[in-house]
């Protein structure tokens, strides 16, 4: 049984093309970090700070496949942008093809400008720009309504709008084959609270999330905006916490 139990475990890790790359650190530096979490999939953090309540670890996204890279969510400062697209060039001898920004929110575009100044097209649900501008945030240049189909290399990314939620704008990506989801601030970390609520449809909340979990059954891999990564948990945490 043993034996039937380790061979087990090593067809689940090579299904799941995760094994020991999943949350492994691969830069760190006073501004960014960024984990490996599948095979050239990576979850990069930088840190929000807001006065008189601290320091916020923000999530983000790469991927990247035969020479070009796309990235979900700035980091929070230009700098670290900057400081992103570096470490994609020198350590993946990729190209930034696209930015994908989830929501309005600073803590997603806050250093967007970093990409334009290079050039680099930046796609948003169609509700993001005016409410990006209104916020005094600089805006994502290209949007659509409810889906945006991006190809990385061979890697097809997929980004929805499935509804409201943490605003009235918020969408998820996903990678199909990979089954990773980036759900952005609309998906809650196991230990997270409801956080910041000022632009939320918290009555659409669990519908919308609802909605995600149904049209990606076999998701494998979730990222929150904010927090650990899991898997499915995070959806039935989040629409639990939202339940009317």
């Amino acid at each position: 049984m043993k034996h039937g139990v380790i061979i087990l475990f090593g067809c689940l890790q090579a299904l799941l093309g995760l094994g020991q790359e999943l949350e492994k650190e691969v830069y760190a530096s006073k501004s960014l970090t960024i984990h490996a979490i599948a095979p050239n999939v990576y979850v990069h953090v930088s840190q929000l700070h807001i006065p008189h309540y601290g320091s916020f670890p923000c999530n983000g996204l790469v991927v990247v496949d035969a020479g070009e890279a796309l990235v979900v969510d700035t980091p929070v400062l230009s700098p670290v942008s900057m400081e992103l697209m570096d470490w994609i060039s020198n350590e993946k001898q990729a190209e930034v093809i696209a930015v994908v920004v989830t929501h309005f929110h600073n803590d997603c575009l806050g250093g967007l400008e970093a990409f334009h100044q290079r050039n680099i097209p930046s796609y948003a649900h169609a509700r993001t720009p005016s409410l990006a501008l209104a916020a005094g945030h600089i805006a994502p240049k290209r949007v659509f309504q409810e889906q945006l189909e991006l190809m990385v290399g061979e890697q097809k990314t997929i980004h929805s709008f499935f509804g409201e939620g943490h605003t009235k704008d918020n969408i998820v990506s996903y990678l199909p084959g990979k089954e990773v989801l980036f759900g952005g601030c609309l998906i809650k970390a196991l230990d997270a609270g409801k956080g910041n609520l000022n632009d939320a449809n918290t009555a659409a909340w669990s519908e919308t999330v609802g909605k995600i979990n149904k049209a990606y059954p076999q998701l494998q891999v979730v990222v929150p905006g904010h927090g650990k990564i899991g898997d499915t948990s995070l959806l039935a945490y989040t629409i639990k916490m939202f339940a009317q």
